[in-house]
């Protein structure tokens, strides 16, 4: 994992403490990140979910992340438009109750333009976002289906993967059809971002 300084102004600064204060208040109880990775916060997930909002559409209104968990990339997105995309709401989507229950928290807490829905994907009405994210959450052929549940109309899916990522697209051609760019990503050089467009199943 490569070192990123994350450069942001004092106030988004003082946000993304507020939220790391609660991260290492709560994990203990509902073990939100690993134990590890507490020490290096800023770069292991604060960094790794920013990077996400440079690839997001000027134009973009709705941006839903899900499986939410310890709110990797959603909340630090929501966090960072905060500032530079004001207009940007975020739609955390988190089954597991505490975890959906600690979001909660942080929103509230941070006043971020956020929501906690505390569903199963499945079962979600179409979200119509114009961005749609997940972080560890499933294989790409299973984050394709949920693309195409919930993407609006020339929406853009933004899906970070790791070193597998080659054997998943390929996988998920079979079924699928998809506009793909491939971004390094900044704080892993084994891991990419996948930039996805246009799904449609075969």
């Amino acid at each position: 994992m490569s070192a990123v300084n994350l450069i942001v102004s004092r106030e988004t600064s003082d946000l993304l403490d507020a939220y790391a204060a609660l991260l290492r208040k709560w994990n203990p109880a509902i073990n939100l990140v690993s134990k590890s990775s507490l020490a290096d916060l800023r770069t292991r997930h604060f960094a790794d979910s920013a990077q996400l909002l440079a690839l997001c559409p000027p134009t973009a209104r709705h941006w839903a992340d899900l499986g939410s968990g310890g709110g990797f990339p959603g909340l630090v997105i929501a966090i960072m438009a905060a500032e530079s995309m004001p207009d940007l709401s975020v739609t955390l989507v988190e089954s597991d109750g505490r975890k959906a229950a600690f979001l909660s928290a942080v929103v509230r807490e941070t006043g971020i333009r956020a929501e906690v829905v505390a569903e199963r994907i499945e079962s979600l009405a179409p979200l119509a976002a114009d961005v749609l994210s997940a972080r560890a959450l499933a294989p790409l052929p299973q984050l394709l289906g949920f693309a195409e549940q919930h993407l609006a109309p020339g929406g853009r899916a933004l899906f970070p993967k790791g070193a597998t990522h080659q054997a998943e697209v390929a996988e998920s051609l079979a079924d699928w059809r998809f506009d793909l760019r491939e971004h390094p990503s900044k704080t892993d050089p084994l891991a990419v971002i996948l930039e996805i467009e246009g799904v449609s199943r075969v």
